[in-house]
C-alpha cells in the first residue's frame, strides 16, 4: 500500500518512469476489462489507451482510500461505455418491445465453464446485453446505476439483463443438447 502510495505520488509529479510503472502494472488487467466491453482487440486497444489518459489525467481525484485499481478499472468501465455510445457500429439498441422479452426461469443448468469459453459467450451477445450483462454480472452496478450510466429506464436494464441471462444459458443447453457437451457442461 505504501508503495502505490508513493507510485501515485511520482505520477502526480510527471515522473516518466513512475507513470510507465503504473500503466505496466494495469495495463494487462485493464485490457480485460475493455475487451469484454468491444468486439475487437483493437477497439480495446483504444479503449485502454484513451482510458489511461483519463487516468493520468484524473489521479489528483485518487484519494488513496480504496484499492487503486478498482478505481482505475471503473475509469476503464466508464471509458468504454463512452466509447460505445459514439461508435455507431455498436448500437447499443437498448429499446425493446414486450414480444421480444425471452422467458427467464430460475432453473440453473448445472454447467462449469471454462472462463475463456463464457467470456467468448458473453462477446457474442448483442452490444446492448452484452454490455448491461458486463455491468451487472460482472462489474457489480445495480440497474439503478446502469440506467443512470446509459441514460435508460432501471426497467429497461432489468429487461435487457434478464434476456442477456436467457440467450446464455438458451446457448449453453443448446451445447449440452449437439454433443458438445464436454466443451461446455460437465
Amino acid at each position: 500500500m505504501q508503495d502505490e502510495q508513493k507510485l501515485v505520488k511520482d505520477c502526480l509529479k510527471q515522473h516518466p518512469a513512475a507513470q510507465k510503472q503504473l500503466y505496466d502494472s494495469y495495463a494487462e488487467q485493464m485490457l480485460g476489462t475493455c475487451y469484454r466491453y468491444t468486439k475487437s482487440m483493437h477497439d480495446a486497444e483504444e479503449v485502454l489507451q484513451q482510458g489511461f489518459i483519463k487516468v493520468f489525467q484524473n489521479l489528483h481525484q485518487y484519494r488513496s482510500e480504496g484499492d487503486l485499481g478498482a478505481w482505475i478499472r471503473r475509469i476503464m468501465v466508464n471509458t468504454a461505455i463512452n466509447y460505445l455510445k459514439r461508435k455507431p457500429r455498436y448500437q447499443l439498441d437498448l429499446g425493446f418491445e414486450d414480444s421480444q422479452l425471452h422467458p427467464v426461469d430460475n432453473q440453473q443448468p448445472d454447467i462449469q465453464l471454462h472462463m475463456k469459453d463464457l467470456l467468448n459467450l458473453i462477446r457474442q451477445l448483442p452490444a446492448g446485453y452484452q454490455t448491461i450483462f458486463n455491468l451487472h454480472a460482472v462489474e457489480g452496478y445495480t440497474h439503478v446505476e446502469i440506467a443512470k450510466i446509459l441514460g435508460i429506464s432501471e426497467g429497461t436494464s432489468r429487461s435487457q439483463y434478464a434476456r442477456a441471462r436467457a440467450l446464455l444459458i438458451s446457448w449453453l443447453e443448446k451445447h449440452s443438447v449437439n454433443g458438445k457437451k464436454d466443451r461446455y457442461v460437465r
